[in-house]
């Protein structure tokens, strides 16, 4: 099996300025690594520009930051699980949809704004549902479910990002292997 290597193509101003000597490695521009997270932001993939902003308000909202460990939004999670739901079961999706595009609705019919742009405190008639006792059995209202799933999907993704591990654990590590970013068990 043979590797075939591609050098980036040079300007010809700088191909005639080097001697046919010279091996094309030196040609090359050295780059420095970085780690993909450190420059990577996050892109909305799946939610339109309002569900987005909403779904960021709820983050905020229901998995806040807690001292000095970082709450859903310094963790990122709602990019996380914007990428996330986009390639889940269409049925999850609509349950993020709906719920998201009822949070907007909700809002407006209170305050004639949406979820994103109310205050916390005008928000807590608003996330009523997620107050209410956990049971086995989902709730029967729609946003009720949807608050629910979101609920556990920003605290998994909170508690299981990189901003969080490096908070609890005080150290960097490099993410190696799919599960670096898993809380240890001890």
């Amino acid at each position: 099996m043979q590797t075939i290597l591609a050098a980036p193509a040079m300007p010809a101003a700088a191909q005639s300025t080097s001697s046919p000597a010279q091996p094309a490695e030196a040609e090359t521009p050295k780059l420095a690594e970085t780690a993909p997270d450190a420059v990577a932001g996050v892109v909305r993939r799946f939610f339109t520009a309002e569900q987005w902003a909403a779904f960021e308000k709820l983050a905020e909202l229901i998995v806040p930051k807690f001292g000095d460990r970082p709450g859903a939004a310094e963790a990122e999670a709602a990019g996380f699980l914007d990428f996330l739901i986009g390639v889940s079961a269409p049925e999850r999706q609509a349950l993020y949809r709906e719920g998201l595009d009822r949070l907007n609705a909700d809002a407006r019919k209170r305050y004639g704004r949406p979820f994103a742009q109310v205050s916390p405190a005008e928000a807590k008639p608003v996330l009523k549902p997620v107050t209410e006792a956990w049971t086995y059995h989902p709730p029967q209202d729609a946003l009720a479910r949807f608050l629910r799933e979101a609920k556990e999907d920003l605290m998994q993704a909170t508690v299981n990002s990189r901003q969080y591990r490096e908070a609890v654990s005080g150290r960097r590590r490099s993410a190696a292997g799919l599960g670096a970013y898993w809380l240890p068990l001890d």
